[in-house]
């Protein structure tokens, strides 16, 4: 695990260096990561550029890049435990949760597998003696700066795409969440995956992140994270006239109305907060509620909360710890200053008896009524921290809800089919759901945000346009 995986082989770092992989449930190091740097980045962008360029990778047909893809999927299912076992040491996930993880990568693979070779061009009828065809190819070298809440998803979000569209890629996982990337990346090789297709390099963001995405051999940058690094990725990037997917976060809300289903309602609403110790960009972190049931929906909701668990993987409970001692003060801090503030707390989870002291671990908390310009319903807490906001009616709901800078997923609950139209058009955010919420892991559902939240789409076909060019041949015939 302290090593890079470049060209099919692992590589020491260039500086020798290594860090620690701390373990979330005991805050202990359990292994290393090598520290890259950038002589490391510009090895690994010219083992993918050959791959392209001169290399087995670019000689392959769509049909054959599918096959591989396919038979990797197949090959992350039969390896499920053991990667499970890593990426919940890694993060500190539920065991449940980590394996959930598991499925979506591998159908990553197999969604964009049977893709490549459905990637069709088009013609446009012209003058008599022209024939014009348009067809789209793959852009090259992809760069992939991937976030620390769900390694193995992203591995699969955003590699598996890019490699169908016929790419060479080079990955820097989250120096907090490295294991299973490597542990990916090898298996690709054992699937078949030529050297040089995919190649990983770890360690620091602010090092190597951003020579990733200065690399003048890049040809697109795909990054998820804060709105901040977000910002100086799409600058960086712009210096080479790339473009590049932002998913950078956000404050997704869940409209309850008075003739929601509360029996629907509430265990969604629940999961979709605590889901990941709320380390999730999509999680539904504010939820709104029509004051002619607040008090009623409240208390249902309040009741539930307080049964949620915290533990280590092993005890398989509704959360784990935070992923950093650093975040948890940071999702801690959101808590005691709501406190502060006098912000009612509603209810709280617990956590577990027998968990090590030294974990980072939190009890997911629940506020109400919470103003709507205070911070805990203006700002991404990435913790399992739930804002409760009443409205009026219509108007006022949405007002509230678009009342952020963010634009990822919102929710409405609510039974009158008029009402579902309305908000389905008026919620400004890129995935809206009615009487549900985040359909599992989606991966044929296109994804992205507006505003604070981000650019470009991943999830579903459309993600394949963001990984190719489009050239049009003109053809002057007799």
């Amino acid at each position: 695990m302290d090593k890079h995986f470049i060209n099919g082989k692992w590589v020491a770092s260039s500086s020798g260096e290594t860090t620690p992989a701390i373990d979330p449930s005991t805050g202990k190091e359990y292994g290393r990561i090598a520290l890259g740097t950038v002589d490391d980045i510009d090895t690994a962008v010219r083992a993918a550029r050959h791959a392209f360029d001169e290399g087995q990778w670019g000689r392959l047909t769509a049909a054959e890049r599918g096959r591989l893809l396919q038979k990797f999927a197949l090959l992350i299912l039969d390896k499920k435990e053991e990667l499970a076992l890593i990426e919940a040491r890694d993060t500190g996930k539920p065991m449940t949760v980590a394996r959930n993880d598991v499925d979506a990568a591998a159908r990553y693979f197999e969604y964009y597998g049977g893709a490549a070779d459905k990637v069709y061009g088009d013609t446009i009828p012209y003058l008599t003696n022209h024939f014009v065809a348009v067809v789209r190819e793959a852009k090259g070298v992809t760069g992939h700066i991937l976030p620390w809440n769900y390694p193995m998803q992203m591995f699969g979000r955003t590699l598996a795409p890019s490699l169908a569209a016929g790419n060479a890629t080079i990955l820097k996982p989250a120096e907090a969440a490295s294991a299973s990337i490597l542990r990916l990346a090898a298996l690709a090789s054992e699937a078949g995956m030529p050297d040089g297709a995919i190649n990983v390099v770890t360690g620091s963001g602010s090092k190597i992140g951003t020579a990733l995405a200065a690399h003048p051999g890049v040809d697109f940058i795909s990054f998820t994270g804060s709105p901040e690094v977000g910002q100086l990725i799409q600058k960086t990037a712009a210096d080479n006239y790339i473009n590049c997917t932002l998913e950078l976060g956000g404050k997704s809300p869940q409209l309850v109305f008075s003739d929601a289903d509360f029996d629907l309602a509430v265990p969604t609403i629940l999961r979709a907060i605590v889901q990941n110790s709320g380390q999730t960009c999509s999680a539904g972190s504010r939820v709104l509620v029509q004051k002619s049931i607040y008090g009623e929906f409240m208390e249902r909701l309040g009741d539930a909360f307080a049964k949620v668990r915290v533990g280590s993987p092993e005890m398989d409970f509704d959360c784990g710890p935070i992923i950093t001692d650093k975040q948890r003060a940071t999702v801690q801090k959101f808590i005691d200053n709501a406190l502060a503030e006098g912000i009612p707390l509603i209810a709280q989870g617990s956590i577990a008896d027998g968990v090590d002291i030294d974990g980072f671990f939190v009890r997911p908390s629940l506020f109400g009524p919470v103003p709507h310009t205070n911070s805990l319903a203006q700002e991404e807490v990435f913790g399992p921290v739930l804002a409760a906001l009443p409205f009026e009616d219509e108007a006022d709901a949405i007002r509230i809800a678009n009342g952020t800078d963010f634009g990822l997923v919102a929710a409405a609950w609510t039974k009158d089919g008029g009402r579902q139209m309305r908000m389905s058009k008026r919620l400004r955010a890129g995935q809206v759901f009615i009487n549900c919420y985040g359909a599992g892991a989606g991966i044929e559902l296109p994804f992205g945000g507006t505003g604070k939240s981000g650019h470009g789409r991943e999830k579903g076909l459309v993600a394949l346009d963001d990984y190719s060019n489009l050239k049009t041949i003109v053809i002057q015939h007799a």
